[in-house]
């Protein structure tokens, strides 16, 4: 049996789980999320926890079951807690801003960028290079975070562009004659 799949979820004071045949929905301080249950693994709640176990001995069961408990388990903590995910722009002139749901981001190119934040997603920047991305969704945040990224990733030989703040960027060496 999945060793993940085995660990209970213990659910924090302030978090909501209503659990049906087919959904399962976790209400907190960060808002509300809602998953559809698989048809291969059973959740219960035990009081302050809830437990994960596969619907029968097939070897598909068992990996869904450590699955299902790691994003339910990402969701308690998101509703909670919440996620964030912090980039930082490198690159004379390159400035970021956050208006509302865009970000707005003048990072080299000729005219700037704006970003529209999907519902549910947050954005603030702290100072003018860096860009911190909060939301419930750890899926939602870190796919917003790779997004705004890949608008200008860094490049390898002056490490230019934005970064996730705990990135390492490995600089080429320029061509010599």
């Amino acid at each position: 049996m999945s060793r993940v799949g085995k660990m209970p979820i213990a659910v924090p004071q302030g978090v909501e789980v209503a659990i049906t045949a087919e959904h399962i929905t976790i209400k907190g301080a960060n808002g509300t999320l809602a998953r559809a249950v698989h048809s291969l693994v059973n959740v219960t709640r035990n009081g302050a926890e809830l437990n994960v176990a596969p619907a029968n001995d097939s070897t598909e069961a068992d990996a869904m079951s450590g699955t299902m408990r790691a994003l339910l388990a990402n969701m308690v903590n998101g509703v909670g807690k919440g996620f964030e995910k912090k980039l930082t722009l490198v690159g004379v002139g390159f400035r970021a801003q956050a208006a509302g749901t865009k970000l707005n981001l003048q990072i080299g190119f000729s005219h700037p960028v704006v970003k529209e934040m999907p519902a549910g997603v947050k954005v603030e920047c702290p100072t003018q290079t860096e860009i911190l991305i909060k939301g419930a969704d750890r899926q939602a945040v870190g796919q917003v975070a790779a997004e705004v990224r890949a608008i200008r990733p860094p490049e390898p030989y002056k490490g230019k562009g934005i970064r996730y703040a705990d990135e390492r960027v490995a600089l080429k060496e320029t061509k010599k004659k």
